[in-house]
């Protein structure tokens, strides 16, 4: 019997998790999680790279875990667990570091733009080593699949330079692994709701632009009403604005519905209708994450519990790994005294 493809992802718990990370991600990992072998990590280390709040940390991090269960990730069929829960992947990152040339991780674009205006003495050298560590995770688990979107593309090909490489010198250890781009649903990129031209983020200055998953249901509905269009007062599928066209986007991310009826509903309506028409999904997507959030964070002991059961199953993969990577490197083999 052929052994379904393993495919790694996880997010930061850092900021919150918005619509644009359930659409683009949670939904599609929901949806895909039976055809593979799945590993959703909590990936807190990456989260080091600029200064945390210590309590903040790791509070983001068991919400980030709840909203992944919350939004459909089943942990009896996928391995759901936290980075730091497993110390292979420091290790490796360490290891794999040593053979990464420092042009390959000069060349990365997201270092370039997040320390473009900060003075280099004031940069921690995680946020430089970030790629290595991103490729740690992935190898470590023999991944055939990351589902990543667009900006991590550059990530994922050091990722398979890396093992392409450490192959080479030391003999076949890694899965080359590849991006499954195209799998990342139809609202892959939900832009800022008050700044279209720029994708819903994290990091967006402007609360109003970014629809959380935990928002109380009367701010989704007021930030939608409160969404950027145009001076025209109607839609027209043939020709809209930058802002339109996101809302448009975001309902068919949210209904799945095609070009037809997506023509058939709004060719026309004002857009004070269009934006209650897509807030009316959007908070019947998120009613459900939200009830069910609770429902975990109301009973921690059991949400640590099913992190710890993950973190034990991916151990087990890990372990295996690495011990095949420090016989290649030449590190002899831990004894217990």
């Amino acid at each position: 019997m052929t052994e379904s493809p393993i495919v790694f992802s996880g997010m930061k718990p850092s900021g919150d998790l918005h619509l644009g990370n359930l659409l683009g991600a949670l939904r599609p990992w929901v949806l895909e999680q039976r055809l593979f072998r799945n590993y959703f990590c909590v990936v807190d280390l990456h989260a080091l790279t600029v200064p945390q709040d210590p309590r903040a940390l790791a509070a983001k991090s068991r919400e980030v875990a709840a909203l992944y269960i919350a939004s459909g990730i089943d942990p009896a069929t996928s391995t759901l667990f936290v980075q730091s829960h497993l110390s292979e992947h420091a290790e490796l990152a360490w290891i794999l570091g040593c053979f990464t040339p420092m042009g390959w991780l000069e060349r990365m674009t997201q270092f370039k733009d997040k320390s473009r205006n900060t003075k280099s003495e004031r940069i921690g050298s995680g946020l430089f080593n970030y790629p290595v560590l991103m490729a740690a995770d992935i190898l470590l688990y023999k991944t055939n699949f990351v589902p990543v979107g667009e900006d991590q593309r550059q990530h994922l090909e050091l990722t398979r330079n890396v093992a392409i490489r450490f192959n080479r010198l030391m003999g076949e250890i890694f899965v080359i692994p590849e991006a499954r781009i195209g799998q990342m649903g139809a609202g892959a990129r939900v832009m800022s709701l008050q700044d279209p031209a720029s994708k819903m983020s994290k990091s967006e200055d402007s609360e109003a632009g970014v629809v959380a998953l935990l928002d109380p249901i009367d701010r989704v509905r007021n930030k939608f009403r409160r969404a950027k269009t145009d001076s025209g007062t109607s839609v027209n599928l043939e020709a809209p604005s930058a802002g339109v066209a996101n809302l448009l986007d975001i309902y068919r991310g949210l209904t799945g519905c095609s070009d037809e009826t997506l023509r058939s509903e709004f060719e026309g309506i004002g857009y004070g209708q269009l934006k209650d028409k897509v807030a009316d999904q959007a908070i019947a997507a998120l009613e459900p994450i939200q009830t069910r959030y609770r429902e975990l964070t109301a009973d921690p002991a059991t949400l640590d519990a099913i992190l710890r059961h993950g973190a034990e199953a991916a151990r087990d993969v890990a372990e295996e790994t690495m011990r095949t990577v420090r016989a290649r490197v030449g590190l002899l083999p831990a004894t217990r005294l």
